[in-house]
């Protein structure tokens, strides 16, 4: 039996759209294996997701802050959104739509737009359409024009939780105009809780069944090429330890890549990525619907060794470089300045639907 409850996460918080002072929402899904997940409705975010080890000692393993504050700050990487309108990087915050030049905000050194530029869809308020028997159900209505995208865009998110410890999010859209949509959900993992830095880090293993990585230049912008794996350091079809795997990238500063997901048509799904920890006996396993997933370390959350400080996160924990990693499906990056990507147009009259789910587990 899966049970849903609510509370109030914070007070006082601004709409950045509307400029009404609101509550922040929060829901707690817990299943009887003693997994629990919290959404709050800024940004339509994870906040928690608890979940026992193999000797059933329940950690948060979900990167994440305490307060409205913190989730407003700068120095958040985005912890648990929903990224929207656009996830990931439009170079030079420009492209085509139907002959037409789109010109959209550059939040990222005035050069590219990162994440649906200087307010996404993880600044908003989302309103509650829903409360679930297993979940809850929010909805972001996006202006038209907002941040230089064309049509008023109506997305929905559900989160839902099963009995064997599943949580489905499940992303939806409509346009009233030609616009480009591409959500993702940024949570951060350590299976071996969000407390357990770099080294908890390193001791994971991961695999990703993708046959290629879309090529990028300095900025992450991608190229258009798509590289295969094969030979490669990007070849994590065979689980390897996360932590050689970093070395070997090295003077690269980590993961932080677009993998092209392998199907098996006509089935809709793929098996995305599994991540275990051996210490704890933790497994993640990611199925999801869309092409691409952004496999990143938290290369550039503060790197303490540089005497940078660190993000102060949920119970104190100190949350640094390598602290964490995100498995963010998508379709490709900057698929609107690339022909040869999964489109990312949405259209009047289609539907965006976008489904992920994470598994989580014990290995005895």
């Amino acid at each position: 039996m899966v049970h849903v409850t609510e509370s109030v996460f914070a007070t006082g918080a601004v709409n950045p759209f509307t400029k009404q002072t609101e509550p922040i929402r929060r829901f707690t899904l817990s299943n009887g294996d003693g997994m629990s997940v919290q959404v709050i409705t800024l940004g339509a975010t994870i906040t928690s997701i608890k979940t026992p080890d193999a000797r059933g000692q329940l950690d948060d393993v979900t990167l994440g802050f305490d307060d409205l504050a913190g989730y407003q700050s700068e120095k958040n990487p985005y912890f648990g959104a929903t990224i929207g309108r656009v996830c990931n990087r439009v170079a030079n915050g420009r492209f085509r739509l139907d002959g037409e030049v789109v010109e959209v905000s550059k939040n990222r050194d005035n050069k590219f737009q990162l994440h649906g530029g200087f307010v996404g869809f993880d600044k908003a308020h989302w309103d509650v359409v829903a409360l679930l028997k297993d979940g809850v159900k929010l909805s972001h209505t996006n202006p038209d024009g907002h941040e230089g995208y064309p049509g008023k865009v109506t997305a929905t998110v559900s989160f839902t939780l099963s009995e064997d410890n599943c949580l489905h999010v499940r992303m939806m859209a409509e346009s009233d105009k030609p616009t480009p949509v591409n959500l993702t959900n940024h949570s951060y993992f350590n299976l071996a809780g969000h407390k357990a830095g770099a080294n908890g880090l390193y001791e994971h293993s991961i695999e990703i069944n993708a046959y290629g990585i879309t090529e990028t230049d300095k900025d992450s912008i991608p190229t258009g090429k798509i590289t295969l794996v094969d030979g490669t350091a990007f070849d994590l079809r065979v689980p390897s330890n996360l932590g050689e795997r970093l070395k070997q990238l090295q003077p690269a500063r980590g993961y932080d890549d677009n993998f092209c997901v392998e199907f098996d048509p006509p089935q809709p799904f793929a098996k995305v990525a599994r991540a275990t920890h051996p210490p704890s006996g933790r497994w993640l396993e990611v199925v999801s619907n869309q092409p691409g997933v952004q496999f990143y370390t938290a290369n550039f959350m503060p790197d303490v060794e540089r005497g940078e400080a660190a993000i102060r996160g949920k119970s104190g924990a100190a949350y640094a470089k390598h602290g964490a990693f995100c498995l963010e499906t998508q379709k490709f990056p900057d698929s609107v300045n690339h022909s040869n990507f999964p489109s990312t147009t949405l259209r009047p009259g289609d539907h965006y639907n976008h489904e992920v789910i994470y598994k989580f587990g014990v290995s005895q």
